[in-house]
């Protein structure tokens, strides 16, 4: 089990730096799983190795979300929905549209904003999510 050289930064600066490496890989279904993992995240779900996603930090506010894209998606020219609920109590969903999927397949950063919910202990709340590829 490792963690990326990115993911590692970005637990110590608090996700303020963001490097991007080239190209995304993994795999899997367009329900954000099957994608290479690993553990390490504070919330104790798998932080995406390889692949596009967001955890940790990259999810503002976090208790216990995160996001995994798969590679195929990337190609994709139709908005795609994508749940955030991780380890968390409770459920938001992400879209990215196809430009943003264009750009992330181009190396490229892509911050969105997901649906509201309201949870209890937590309130009515949405997150700014920044994806990214690995």
């Amino acid at each position: 089990m490792s963690i990326t050289r990115k993911r590692f930064l970005q637990s110590m600066t608090g996700g303020t730096v963001v490097l991007l490496i080239q190209g995304c890989g993994g795999g899997g279904s367009s329900s954000g799983t099957g994608t290479t993992t690993a553990t390490g995240n504070p919330y104790g779900n798998p932080m995406p190795t390889t692949g596009c996603g967001a955890s940790g930090a990259e999810i503002a506010n976090n208790h216990g979300h995160l996001l995994t894209i798969p590679s195929a998606d990337l190609s994709s020219t139709t908005d795609k929905s994508y749940s955030i609920m991780g380890a968390a109590t409770h459920d938001h969903m992400v879209t990215l549209t196809a430009a943003q999927l264009a750009a992330l397949k181009a190396g490229q950063v892509v911050t969105v904003t997901s649906t509201v919910t309201d949870a209890p202990s937590f309130g009515s709340h949405s997150h700014s999510v920044t994806v990214s590829c690995a």
